[in-house]
């Protein structure tokens, strides 16, 4: 008898950690326009919202100029661009048969993410703005490493009518790079001629023509030789499992920096995402919940 309800009992616990280890098939990331969806416990559509996980039976009703991105349970992303009635089984078409086990784990990152952004209710919470310590701050740690040649440097705005100095200075403390811009933000090339021998620099933000708008100076640091053979080949792997250069997977890939304390590399992934989805609100929502969760100033 104790046998038989200790068969009993292990079978129930293996049936439940199977059903709740596939709760869904699908998690809505983001979401654009007037978009519904019909689910089997439903007697008519609601308005999509991010958060809400789709399972086997629903179906999308998706409006005019629509942006639905989805992660799959195994962590492979899908988009709906277009508007009609789309089914889970539709959507289960469109993944690879492949095994994403690289990607996965910084895919569950984001859906981690995503639940931190979330109220009791399933909607989108926003993060609250850090006070500054100086006039202007730089939107990354005070030092930082970088593994991209191409990185967005973004800061806050001190009005309308500024007018933004930067400058870069080697270890030396020499100038060796100055831009200027009317915007809060400025794309820079470690591979610029001026930059490329540099393993460190300084940068500083300042506003023309005010000396007393001016932020601190900020170390940024090349990822030295022997750390990028293993992040490259990790990196690798990643990139073989996601679509190339969705916004879904540019989310992967900060996770990917993130995890790996490579912040500078991350923003500019996401700085990249707003700027090619700018009417994706989901996506400056998941940006600022990064840098309030990191420390850093919010956009």
């Amino acid at each position: 008898m104790k046998t038989r309800i200790s068969i009993l009992f292990t079978c129930i616990v293996l049936l439940s950690a199977q059903s709740m280890a596939q709760t869904f098939e699908f998690r809505v990331l983001a979401n654009k326009g007037a978009n519904k969806v019909q689910t089997t416990n439903t007697t008519a559509p609601v308005f999509l919202r991010t958060g809400i996980k789709l399972n086997e039976g629903d179906a999308l009703i998706v409006g005019q100029n629509p942006y639905v991105g989805l992660m799959h349970k195994s962590g492979q992303t899908v988009e709906v661009k277009e508007p009609g009635n789309i089914t889970i089984e539709d959507l289960q078409a469109k993944l690879t048969k492949s095994d994403n086990s690289a990607s996965n784990r910084y895919a569950k990152f984001v859906l981690n993410k995503a639940d931190a952004t979330q109220d009791v209710n399933g909607n989108l919470t926003r993060a609250v703005h850090r006070a500054n310590s100086t006039a202007i701050e730089l939107m990354i740690p005070q030092s930082v490493q970088v593994y991209n040649p191409e990185a967005t440097l973004r800061w806050n705005s001190v009005g309308d009518s500024a007018y933004y100095f930067i400058t870069i200075k080697n270890i030396f403390d020499e100038e060796i790079f100055t831009a200027e811009t009317d915007k809060t933000y400025l794309s820079i090339n470690f591979n610029d001629e001026n930059l490329a021998e540099e393993q460190l620099i300084t940068v500083q933000v300042t506003v023309k023509g005010n000396e007393e708008l001016f932020s601190p100076s900020y170390g940024i640091e090349r990822l030295p030789v022997e750390d990028q053979i293993d992040l490259q080949e990790e990196l690798d792997a990643i990139k073989a499992e996601i679509p190339y250069d969705s916004p879904l997977s540019k989310l992967i890939l900060a996770s990917f920096y993130e995890e790996h304390g490579l912040l500078l590399d991350a923003i500019t992934q996401y700085e990249e995402i707003i700027a090619n989805d700018p009417d994706v609100e989901d996506f400056q929502v998941l940006y600022g919940e990064f840098l309030i969760n990191n420390g850093l100033s919010q956009l």
